[in-house]
């Protein structure tokens, strides 16, 4: 059935420190499996099977429920060429979609900037956490950085204006001597003010927000629901991005693991419940990554830095099931004992930019790039033009 869409929005959730894939979407089916994790495999009888051969991690219930209903994408092997176990440069890399070399922008402030060229929404992109991702940010595009949303804006309490902009350029000045004068203080004082009118906009968002879902009481399922309160204020954010820490699991993976899965489940499962309550679900594509995947041979009570990993596309505009074929575990096909990339993660983003948001993804990833199937396909006059419905194709 076709049905006329509101704009599409992306909300983009990073798993920060490394997310075991194979502990994640596990091989249950492949002997191998168990042979390389005797301390950390997880036993066949608690899979959540998928088939004969693949199956979730049994915390991984809620998605588990969604993907049975068509709602997820999981993307096998993703990753790109000659992998860093570096935590710092991989996220760097997928922040920027540049693997050969240090980049200044990052892909979704590219995508801001398609989206609002002349900036005329301050709260085109808003990110739930403490700090910027890199991911968001670009020069002259302003990006809302909210830790929470009830008590965000230090400086609302500022009314004038002019008595901000005051406030401001002496805050620059206070940095002038480590950055440097001239645009560094112009970025800043523009930032402060654009971060400024974010605020005033965003600290009302709460008192139209009413729901009958009860999110997970952990720090991904607040930040999720502060973004549903965005959302559902429909003051033109296009681009949410929040993280969920923890996924270095070293050492004490066994329960560590599940803890995390587990939180994150229910809170993407609350959001979704959320979205559907209040008729936006059909809008709103969920995108689940991280930074790289973890060795194939557990280290005794842990798992260390790897290579390919697995992300996920959640939500109704989902054409759910699996991307990309599941990496060989056997010995001849690993990469220096890790899981082989095949999807290159600049075509998923790619697929979510020209599929999803109607944007041209060249300039966003940098090249071309084959794009897995994922995203219902929505055609627009203007993606730029917030007025205009998007109408999936029938196909």
């Amino acid at each position: 059935m076709t049905t006329i869409k509101k704009n599409p929005i992306l909300v983009v959730i990073q798993l920060t420190g490394g997310n075991d894939y194979l502990n994640t979407l596990i091989p249950y089916g492949e002997p191998l499996y168990y042979d390389y994790r005797p301390n950390v495999g997880i036993p066949q009888d608690e899979v959540l099977s998928i088939d004969d051969h693949l199956g979730f991690h049994p915390a991984i219930a809620p998605i588990k429920e969604l993907y049975d209903q068509s709602k997820v994408a999981v993307i096998n092997g993703i990753g790109y060429p000659n992998p860093n176990r570096s935590h710092f440069r991989s996220m760097d890399i997928w922040h920027t979609a540049e693997p050969d070399k240090v980049a200044n922008d990052g892909w979704l402030g590219r995508v801001i900037r398609d989206l609002d060229p002349n900036s005329e929404n301050v709260l085109t992109g808003v990110n739930f956490g403490r700090g910027l991702p890199r991911a968001l940010a670009m020069t002259g595009v302003p990006v809302a950085s909210v830790a929470v949303l009830e008590t965000y804006g230090a400086l609302t309490g500022i009314t004038e204006t002019t008595e901000r902009a005051e406030a401001l350029d002496v805050f620059a000045r206070m940095y002038s001597p480590a950055l440097g004068t001239g645009p560094v203080m112009d970025y800043l004082g523009q930032t402060g003010l654009d971060a400024l009118k974010g605020a005033d906009i965003l600290k009302k968002a709460p008192e139209k927000y009413r729901s009958t879902i009860e999110y997970d009481a952990s720090p991904i399922g607040q930040n999720l629901q502060g973004i549903a309160k965005v959302l559902l204020a429909e003051v033109g954010t296009k681009i949410f991005y929040t993280q969920h820490g923890g996924y270095d699991t070293h050492a004490n993976e066994g329960p560590a693991h599940p803890k995390l899965w587990s939180e994150l489940s229910r809170s993407i499962s609350d959001f979704y419940a959320d979205l559907k309550e209040h008729n936006v679900s059909e809008n709103v594509l969920m995108f689940v990554f991280s930074e790289f995947g973890r060795r194939v041979r557990d280290n005794g009570s842990g798992t260390d830095h790897g290579s390919g990993g697995l992300a996920l596309a959640i939500g109704d505009s989902v054409r759910g099931g699996m991307y990309g074929e599941y990496p060989s575990l056997k010995e001849g096909d690993l990469l220096e004992g890790d899981l082989n990339f095949g999807v290159d993660f600049r075509g998923v983003y790619g697929s979510i930019v020209e599929k999803w948001l109607g944007l041209d993804a060249k300039p966003v990833v940098g090249g071309v790039f084959e794009q897995p199937d994922f995203c219902l396909l929505y055609t627009s006059p203007s993606p730029r033009d917030l007025s205009t419905s998007r109408m999936p194709s029938s196909a």
